[in-house]
C-alpha cells in the first residue's frame, strides 16, 4: 500500500489525526479533510508532510469540489462526525437531520465520489469509522445511534457491490474514544448531574469491561490492518475492549 493517497475526512484532530499519523507511517500519501481550515493546519504541523483539504462532508457541491481538488484516492477513510445528546422528546427535527447529514450522508457522498475511480484501477480501501452506537443502542443519542446503524448498512450494501471488483468496504466501530467528543461528554455529564470531571470520566470507562477509555492510536491501528488485509469485506470491527461482542 505504499505511495498510495489515502484521504481522511474529519482529520483535524482524534481519531482522524491518529489515523493519518499512522497510515503516514506505513508510506502512504495522506490527505486531511475537514470543514476549518485553522484545525486542518493545526492537525498538518506535527505531522509533516500531509495535504489539506476544506471539505464539508455533508454538502454535495463541497464533497464534489473536494474530491476533484485532491485527485485519484486509493483508501478513503471516512471519519468525519459528530453527537449531540436530547431525550427523543427533545430531538428537534434539525438535530435529527444535522446528524444524519454529517454521520451518514457524509460518508455516502464521499464514497459515491471516489468508487468509480477505485473500480477503475480494480483497487481501493474504505473504513468507515461508525461507532459501537453502530452496533447497539445507547440512550439519549437516538439520531445519531440512527445514523452509524445507517452507515453499518451502507458498509455492507458497498462491501457487496464492489467485493469482485478490487475494493474493500469495512467499517470500524470504537466504543468510548480519548478525544474532544468524549471531552464534550464529560463536560455534558458534568454541568446536568454535578458529578466531578474524573467521576464523569469513570462512568464512561466502565462502560469497557477493561474499565478505560478507548486511545484513538488503537483506532487508528485497526484501520491499518483492514486497509492492509483484501480479505476483509463488509465487516464491522469493534474496537471496545468486549462492550459488544
Amino acid at each position: 500500500m505504499k505511495n498510495m493517497h489515502a484521504v481522511v475526512t474529519g482529520g483535524g484532530s482524534g481519531i482522524g489525526a491518529a489515523v493519518a499519523k499512522r497510515l503516514l507511517a506505513d508510506g502512504m500519501r495522506v490527505t486531511l479533510m475537514g470543514r476549518s481550515e485553522d484545525r486542518l493546519r493545526r492537525a498538518q504541523a506535527p505531522l509533516g508532510d500531509v495535504a489539506i483539504q476544506v471539505c464539508d462532508v455533508g454538502n454535495e457541491d463541497s464533497v464534489t469540489d473536494a474530491f476533484a481538488a485532491v485527485g485519484d484516492v486509493d483508501i478513503l477513510i471516512n471519519n468525519a462526525g459528530q453527537v449531540e445528546t436530547a431525550p427523543l422528546a427533545r430531538t428537534s427535527l434539525e438535530l435529527w437531520q444535522r446528524l444524519l447529514n454529517v454521520n451518514l450522508t457524509g460518508s455516502f457522498l464521499c464514497s459515491r465520489a471516489v468508487l468509480p475511480g477505485m473500480v477503475t484501477r480494480k483497487q481501493g480501501r474504505i473504513v468507515n469509522v461508525a461507532s459501537t452506537a453502530a452496533l447497539k443502542g445507547y440512550a439519549y443519542v437516538a439520531a445519531y445511534c440512527a445514523a452509524k446503524h445507517g452507515v453499518l448498512g451502507l458498509t455492507r450494501a458497498m462491501a457487496l457491490e464492489v467485493a469482485a471488483k478490487g475494493v474493500t468496504v469495512n467499517a470500524v466501530c470504537p466504543g468510548y474514544t480519548e478525544t474532544d467528543i468524549v471531552a464534550s461528554a464529560v463536560d455534558n455529564i458534568v454541568a446536568k448531574t454535578g458529578r466531578t470531571a474524573d467521576e464523569a470520566r469513570a462512568e464512561l470507562a466502565k462502560v469497557n469491561p477493561q474499565g478505560r477509555l478507548i486511545q484513538p492510536e488503537e483506532v487508528a491501528d485497526t484501520v491499518a490492518w483492514i486497509v492492509g488485509n483484501g480479505a476483509i469485506n463488509g465487516q464491522a470491527i469493534a474496537v471496545c475492549g468486549g462492550e459488544t461482542m
